[in-house]
Parts: C-alpha cells; sequence; structure tokens
C-alpha cells in the first residue's frame, strides 16, 4: 500500500515520533495548526473513522492510544482532538488520524 501514514508506521518515511505501542504511532504534525499538533494514527491502515470495524477492542485501543500520547507530551487535561472524516471534512491523508492540539486558547 502506498499509503502516507502507512509508510511512516513501517518506517520507510521519517516522522518525529513522539509516542508508540502496538496499535498507535504518534508523531508531530509538519504543519502546525497550534504549538503542540500531534497526529495520532493506528497502526493498522483504516481510511477513516467510517472505516474502523465494529470491534470494541480495536477501537479502544486506538483511543487509549490518543489519550496515552496526550500524557506522553505533556498535555493531559488541557488539548483538542479532531479527526476529519471524508474530503468534504478536509481529510487530505486517506488514512484515520487524530490530531492533538495544544499550547493555546481554543474558541468553542
Amino acid at each position: 500500500m502506498d499509503c502516507l501514514f502507512c509508510r511512516i508506521v513501517r518506517g520507510e518515511l521519517p516522522a518525529n515520533v513522539v509516542f508508540e505501542n502496538e496499535s498507535v504511532l504518534a508523531f508531530k504534525d509538519i504543519n502546525p495548526l497550534a504549538p503542540t499538533h500531534v497526529l495520532v494514527v493506528p497502526k493498522t491502515h483504516l481510511a477513516s473513522l467510517d472505516d474502523v470495524p465494529d470491534d470494541p477492542e480495536l477501537a479502544g485501543k486506538i483511543l487509549l492510544g490518543v489519550r496515552q500520547t496526550a500524557e506522553k507530551i505533556g498535555v493531559a487535561g488541557g488539548y483538542k482532538v479532531v479527526t476529519n472524516c471524508g474530503e468534504a471534512a478536509g481529510q487530505v491523508v486517506h488514512h484515520l488520524h487524530f490530531h492533538i492540539l495544544a499550547g493555546k486558547k481554543f474558541v468553542p
């Protein structure tokens, strides 16, 4: 598969990795929108949130990976999580990913 994030997960492309476990890889966004901007991607290719199977264990591992990343980078208790689902929502890379944004005040 020629997916950008799959290539990063496989180590074929460089990334500034900040957290990794058996389910997810987290790395700094190359075009940050906040002082802290980290992407959390599942190691399994899923195009978007719509493609997550009805598997509570997998979904839980991905969500816990987001929380564990926030703890590891020191933003627990003060961060925003965003995922875009499909091109109409602004998804550019079609591999499920969560943006952890922190370090500034966000307008509701």
